[in-house]
């Protein structure tokens, strides 16, 4: 399933409006994101958005962050910024880890 199939079936699934889940989702600046932005999320018409709103729908929706991360296609900043500060060889060891550990 996409990130936005991800949104839509979980929003359905609590019986939350498209309008209500935005008003509850706000971007840095305190703003909630338009329904009309969360529409074009779930049919997969934008790219899934920032970890800062990610995190909200995982709360609001009852979904783990992580796997919203891994839907998006993205890592979780704090693994980000941990395998920001090395070596390419570091980050390989640590993928190649990671694939290990989970076959």
């Amino acid at each position: 399933m996409t990130f936005g199939q991800i949104i839509s079936e979980a929003r359905k699934r609590l019986g939350i409006s498209q309008k209500t889940l935005a008003e509850r989702i706000k971007k840095e600046n305190g703003e909630a994101i338009s329904p009309q932005y969360l529409n074009d999320i779930e049919r997969d018409r934008r790219n899934p958005p920032s970890e800062h709103l990610i995190s909200q729908f995982s709360k609001e929706l009852k979904i783990p962050k992580d796997y919203l991360l891994l839907a998006a296609g993205t890592l979780p900043k704090e693994v980000k910024q941990k395998l920001g500060d090395s070596n390419p060889e570091a980050v390989e060891q640590a993928f190649r880890a990671f694939r290990r550990q989970i076959k």
